[in-house]
């Protein structure tokens, strides 16, 4: 049995070492608001239980033994969320901290029945991929709104779940997976971006852009 604090780590390394080879202790220190120091000595006690490789002043990856442990935690927690937007009916914006509290806690009997009451999805509330009960997952194939260019018509296929404000102002202007938008203009220097969704213009901020993943519309 491994602790949350454990199951905790991997999974933000994880996370932080999709699409790069090594994960840096400070990259990790921040992402889960903790201590260098701290994050040094998990690490040492993760690479001595096999979960990842640890090489001093490089950084961190997780073993393959790691990732299956990370996915299973991913599960839990995507499921979770789809479970608490959809049958509790709890806001877009609080299922992520809620999950968070409550995916070191349940059985696999219990994962299990929740995949199957809930049809056997594959995505989150959020548009995050879920893990399968073998821990495989779908690799990405979308982009930030921020790098497209005026003219272009996409469809919102995720969101990141870091921060309920934007999850919140999001919703309420209705930029959601599945919602097609158009580029109408682009400032430069990461200025301003224009979409037309549903015949109204929005205005949002390059940091919004950098968080809304797209596709081009088929």
């Amino acid at each position: 049995m491994l602790s949350q604090a454990v199951e905790d780590y991997l999974k933000t390394i994880y996370k932080l070492q999709n699409g790069s080879d090594i994960v840096s202790t400070s990259d990790i220190a921040r992402t889960m608001s903790v201590s260098s120091a701290s994050v040094t000595n998990m690490v040492k006690r993760l690479a001595q239980m096999g979960l990842v490789e640890y090489e001093s002043y490089r950084g961190v990856t997780v073993t393959s033994t790691g990732k299956k442990v990370a996915l299973e935690i991913i599960r839990h927690h995507r499921l979770l969320e789809l479970y608490l937007r959809e049958v509790m009916g709890y806001p877009w914006d609080k299922v992520h901290q809620e999950a968070e509290h409550l995916e070191h806690h349940i059985s696999e009997e219990f994962e299990d029945k929740l995949d199957e009451m809930l049809g056997f999805p594959t995505h989150d509330p959020h548009g995050d991929p879920i893990p399968t009960r073998e821990g495989e997952i779908a690799e990405s194939t979308t982009d930030p709104l921020a790098n497209f260019e005026p003219g272009e018509i996409v469809m919102i296929q995720r969101v990141s779940d870091s921060d309920p404000e934007m999850l919140s102002y999001l919703e309420k202007i209705g930029l959601m997976p599945g919602a097609l938008l158009e580029i109408v203009s682009k400032a430069p220097f990461h200025g301003p971006i224009t979409i037309l969704s549903q015949g109204i213009e929005h205005v949002v901020g390059y940091r919004i852009a950098s968080n809304v993943f797209v596709e081009p519309a088929k």
